[in-house]
């Protein structure tokens, strides 16, 4: 167990600080659990189609309580990316430190992305997480890290995220990763 422990770590750095790992897993504000009954979302799909791309994906629910963010990533006609995101009501987060995911993953990294507006295109704030194949974890993604970017590019003059306006929530995997890709997601939650 402890090996596992150390394996995790070592699979989650250089994306997610360390100390950003907790072992306290009670989230305080819990915005989406696909293991219950309720509003999992109106999740779209943005892939690079958008730019002649031809990557594929989609979004769906499992029979075991979760979603399944899932596809093949490709890099023909300068592609290599596949998203999903969903407009959310919730309340000011400002109180809040960050997102806790709750995942399992392939092996690849994958970002978490919010935005502050319910447009369609425009700044998303965005954070790196690696996941462990065939493994539940806990990631934390501290709002202080999230960096702002616009069609991939940085975009620092946007600012810091303001957790105060969240409008839209999503995932994304590219950074050449082409390929089958799963991400099993089972809650979306804001921490302390």
């Amino acid at each position: 167990m402890a090996l596992f422990g150390v394996l995790l770590a070592v699979a989650l750095a250089g994306s997610v600080p360390e100390d950003s790992m907790s072992v306290d897993q009670s989230p305080n504000f819990v915005l989406i659990d696909f293991a219950s009954d309720g509003d999992h979302g109106d999740w779209m799909i943005i892939n690079d189609g958008v730019m002649g791309g031809r990557s594929t994906s989609r979004m769906s629910e499992s029979d075991s309580g979760s979603a399944v963010f899932s596809g093949e990533v490709s890099l023909a006609n300068n592609g290599g990316f596949a998203s999903t995101r969903s407009p959310i009501s919730i309340p000011d987060m400002s109180e809040f430190t960050g997102v806790r995911l709750r995942v399992c993953g392939d092996g690849q990294r994958y970002r978490f992305r919010i935005r502050t507006d319910a447009e369609f295109d425009g700044v998303a704030y965005q954070l790196s997480f690696d996941t462990v194949k065939d493994a539940w974890i806990d990631v934390n993604l501290p709002f202080a890290q999230f960096a702002p970017s616009f069609r991939g590019r940085p975009v620092p003059e946007a600012g810091p995220l303001n957790p105060e306006r969240i409008r839209q929530i999503g995932f994304l995997i590219a950074d050449k990763q082409a390929g089958p890709f799963a991400l099993k997601i089972k809650s979306i939650a804001f921490y302390r």
